[in-house]
């Protein structure tokens, strides 16, 4: 079956807070699109990795949705996954911005080419598919999950190659005594580096 251009498989839309990263508590619009092959074992969204699952839905809808959101409050749209950058996210964009005038952020692993021309982008990569260079070079925020040491290593290493303006962040995984140990201690003795908590998991909104 041939996607149609003007829609893309989506999982869910919703308004609420963002919960983790440099916008940490900040009204915002989801769109959580589907598709993901990079398999990280703790992903907490693994519903979202089989693109045929869910349903296809038009651009001009996902725009209207998030004009909507604007008027309610929120401040910028998100699109997140599953791994967004698995489809070409100009059109999609395009439509957003005709229709609000909210920024555009997107959360992406950063394997795939950059799509969209977003106007903040949130890098979380991971060891087992790194990401592109070019997603190292542009990258507002570098958000790196931390489970055990080697994580951190490779945290140090993505923050070598990305530019000095952009934010570093360090996630302890959900339920990682160590990452969260491992996390704390290096915030505390790398000032340029912060911890993000999932803040939307501890108080219990989407």
């Amino acid at each position: 079956m041939i996607q149609d251009a003007a829609t893309l498989p989506v999982v869910e839309t919703f308004h609420s807070l963002q919960g983790e990263g440099h916008h940490s508590g900040r009204s915002a619009f989801f769109i959580r699109l589907a598709g993901c092959n990079v398999g990280c074992p703790w992903c907490d969204t693994k519903h979202s990795w089989p693109k045929a699952a869910h349903p296809q839905r038009h651009l001009d809808d996902l725009a209207q949705e998030a004009a909507a959101a604007e008027r309610q409050g929120a401040a910028f749209t998100v699109i997140t996954g599953g791994e967004p950058l698995h489809h070409n996210l100009d059109a999609l964009a395009s439509a957003l911005r005709e229709s609000s005038s909210n920024a555009l952020h997107l959360e992406t692993s950063g394997i795939d080419p950059l799509s969209g021309s977003p106007d903040w982008i949130t890098l979380s990569p991971k060891p087992h598919r790194p990401p592109r260079q070019e997603l190292l070079s542009q990258c507002d925020e570098l958000k790196v999950v931390i489970h055990g040491q080697t994580d951190l290593d490779f945290a140090q290493a993505m923050a070598a190659a990305v530019r000095p303006s952009t934010q570093l962040l360090l996630q302890p995984g959900w339920g990682s005594d160590q990452g969260q140990q491992l996390a704390v201690e290096h915030a505390q003795r790398n000032p340029r580096w912060r911890l993000s908590l999932q803040t939307h998991k501890w108080i219990g909104v989407r």
